[in-house]
């Protein structure tokens, strides 16, 4: 493997009852439908290689409870959803399961929570009745072998069943879910656990039409007039994360539980999909995931609560080329079979979440099909307000061939790029720019960051223009083609589009 990144996470958990005060740490959920999956031990051994210290499975896999055996690593297991009829109808059945499946791996493997179902209540709805008896029978059979303390019970939810959800202060549950939530959410309370939430800013984006800005979904920086506010609360809202788990802590309260904490169970972003699933690409699936993590593990938290940070398990480890449906179905992971990142993500900036070396070996070019006219303003920005030396642009220096608005715009996205320390919204240039593993490099043009130079430019407060940026371009040195005047009034279209649109 040539490339590697590390999901390094300095988290704890203050002691093992969940509450609105533990340290909030990044998981990873394992699915299994691969046509070549690793055996268990290799899995272990990328966890530990990545510094994963949270896993969740979807059942209770013998062979991965004891390849994780005494690792350390805190492991979510799984009752399958065609488990749960018999379980949530029989105390004996309920208690047999713990006795096969927990008994004989605790402690050595340190399994912290049982998810009773998945989304049972939107997914299996004919198994709802007995959802919450399942969750009493396994707690039960976990109070009998003094497990309770450490082994929390609980059911992930699809976040659809939080109706009206923004603003966040007036979501609640589908009423017709009452003779339900009231009870788990009750059993939550009572044994000190955690309700599990899936959020899905990647559908949310997708089912909306354009109701809701794909940098509103990706976490990306944006102006305060772009906010989202809730005019009940005055809370603002820069991410549909945020506003999810916002309707959740609402939802709870309008039925009168307000110290539940929520456990994110799965979130992520499609790295590829089918030709009508534009938006599900490596850039936009390595700035979710790269922005969720930061977002988690400097304990930002939500508008509602502040600072107390909602831990959460990225959907997913590995892609999972054997599930069915859009080609998006398969290709939510890290890494593929072989254990080779699908993207690398960038975490620098991240506080206590630390990259390796290898972020350094990324870079930023044009996007593929990008408009000739949108790349060229974003070039005279870079070589101009931007203070990139463009100087290798210049006819007879090692970067002028190819002449092409698109060669050029490269270089001169790449070198601002290093310049500003690949931090996030750096590789943006509305749109027209990408970040890639690949060395652009070429003959003897060799781009900032490339081996055998960093480039070395000075500090600057200058930020590349993003779809929020009113940040105009200047005529420069490196105009293609078009009358300068028609350059111009594209300018202040494209300002005028990013102040007001």
């Amino acid at each position: 493997m040539t490339l590697f990144f590390n999901l390094v996470i300095y988290c704890y958990l203050l002691n093992y009852n969940v509450s609105l005060s533990a340290a909030a740490f990044i998981g990873v959920n394992i699915g299994t439908s691969l046509s070549d999956m690793p055996d268990p031990t290799q899995v272990v051994a990328l966890l530990k290689a990545q510094q994963i210290h949270h896993v969740r499975l979807y059942d209770a896999n013998q062979a991965m409870l004891l390849a994780l055996a005494n690792t350390g690593i805190r492991v979510i297991v799984s009752i399958p959803n065609e488990q749960l009829l018999g379980i949530g109808q029989s105390n004996a059945t309920a208690a047999n399961w713990v006795s096969r499946n927990i008994l004989p791996h605790v402690p050595a493997t340190n399994i912290t929570a049982i998810a009773v179902g998945s989304e049972v209540l939107t997914a299996l709805p004919n198994a709802a009745p007995i959802l919450v008896s399942a969750m009493n029978f396994i707690h039960s059979a976990l109070v009998a072998s003094k497990l309770d303390s450490h082994i929390k019970v609980s059911t992930p939810h699809a976040s659809s069943i939080i109706l009206d959800s923004f603003p966040p202060s007036q979501a609640f549950f589908n009423r017709t879910l009452d003779p339900v939530m009231v009870p788990l959410l009750k059993f939550l309370q009572s044994t000190g656990s955690f309700l599990m939430l899936n959020v899905y800013p990647y559908y949310d984006y997708i089912l909306a039409n354009g109701a809701i800005a794909l940098d509103y979904a990706l976490f990306r920086p944006l102006l305060p007039t772009k906010e989202a506010v809730d005019l009940n609360t005055l809370l603002h809202y820069t991410n549909v994360f945020d506003a999810v788990v916002d309707a959740a802590y609402f939802a709870m309260s309008y039925l009168n539980f307000t110290n539940i904490p929520i456990t994110v169970t799965e979130s992520g972003w499609p790295s590829k999909g089918d030709v009508n699933e534009r938006d599900a690409t490596l850039d936009n699936a390595n700035t979710y995931n790269s922005n969720l993590i930061k977002h988690i593990i400097n304990t930002t938290g939500t508008p509602k609560h502040p600072g107390i940070a909602v831990s959460t398990y990225i959907y997913e480890l590995y892609n999972e080329d054997e599930r069915p449906g859009r080609l998006s179905e398969k290709n939510w992971g890290l890494f593929d079979a072989n254990g080779v990142p699908i993207y690398i993500l960038h975490l620098i900036g991240s506080g206590t979440l630390l990259a390796n070396d290898t972020t350094n070996q990324t870079f930023c070019v044009a996007r593929e099909g990008a408009d000739k006219k949108m790349l060229q303003a974003a070039l005279d920005w870079a070589c101009g307000p931007g203070k990139v030396d463009c100087s290798s642009l210049l006819q007879g220096q090692p970067c002028y061939e190819p002449d092409t608005v698109v060669a050029h715009a490269s270089y001169a996205f790449d070198a601002y790029y290093h310049r500003m320390a690949m931090t996030d919204g750096t590789c943006n240039f509305n749109g027209v720019a990408t970040v890639t593993t690949t060395d652009p490099s070429h003959g003897p043009c060799i781009f900032p960051g490339s081996a055998g130079r960093n480039g070395t430019f000075t500090n600057s407060t200058s930020h590349a223009p993003s779809f929020n940026s009113t940040t105009s371009g200047c005529r420069s040195h490196f105009w293609h083609g078009e009358d300068f005047y028609i350059h111009s009034i594209l300018l202040g279209v494209v300002v005028w589009c990013a102040a007001y649109l």
